[in-house]
């Protein structure tokens, strides 16, 4: 006694074994195309919060070590040095309170991309042959990592074939509906979150493929440039 089981599209059921063919290629799963903006958006606004209350709890924690009498209370503001003041005027950071949060914020996203990236580059690297070069590297990005967090191409990329590549997006898809009713300087400030993150993936897609550098991202928007620096021994 023999038993047969077809396999033709229409035949199968839920007591019907998949087949081999199916086995072999499955189905891919789609995601949401919108999944990543809303991912991005929540990220924002949950590491705020976050720091928020970090920050609340280590205040705390201090105040109770300075009652106790554990550690020296800290010097009033007015009493910094000219010193401090001259590297505050002439270094990276700014003089508004809220800009060391924010910088905070974005290195905590940068880290988060990292991973992502980083995990985005293997996955598409799975069957891929080898890279040539870094160059071919940088391309991968413009591209494969590029249509797949934004669903399209790197517009222009440029190199002074010394390590240094620029990376442009006329209409980048995670700044693109960013607007403030404070004015473009405002929209602006608000968008450096948000490539915070993509920056990261970038980061993470060189770094798993070997290439330790840094990426800077530079918006006007909607376009943002990210420039990356690779070091010659990378």
């Amino acid at each position: 006694m023999s038993i047969s089981i077809s396999i033709a599209a229409g035949a199968a059921g839920p007591s019907i074994a998949p087949s081999l063919a199916a086995l072999s290629d499955p189905q891919p799963r789609l995601v949401d195309a919108a999944a990543m903006e809303y991912l991005l958006i929540e990220a924002v606004q949950t590491l705020r919060h976050s720091s928020f209350v970090a920050d609340a709890r280590a205040k705390k924690i201090e105040d109770e070590m300075i009652e106790a009498g554990l550690i020296p209370s800290p010097p009033p503001p007015q009493s910094r040095t000219k010193k401090d003041a001259q590297r505050d005027s002439v270094g990276a950071g700014s003089s508004a309170p809220g800009d060391d949060d924010d910088e905070r914020l974005r290195a905590r996203l940068e880290a988060i991309g990292l991973h992502v990236g980083a995990n985005i580059t293997e996955r598409l690297c799975h069957d891929r042959d080898g890279f040539v070069d870094t160059l071919d590297i940088v391309k991968f990005v413009c591209k494969d990592i590029w249509s797949t967090c934004w669903d399209k191409q790197v517009d222009n990329l440029r190199t002074n074939h010394r390590g240094v590549y620029v990376l442009q997006d006329n209409s980048f898809k995670p700044i693109t509906r960013i607007s403030s009713w404070e004015g473009r300087i405002d929209a602006t400030r608000r968008a450096k979150h948000y490539v915070a993150m993509s920056a990261g993936i970038i980061r993470g897609a060189l770094t798993r493929l070997g290439l330790h550098g840094t990426v800077t991202p530079e918006i006007n928007l909607p376009q943002c440039t990210f420039q990356v620096k690779i070091p010659k021994s990378s």
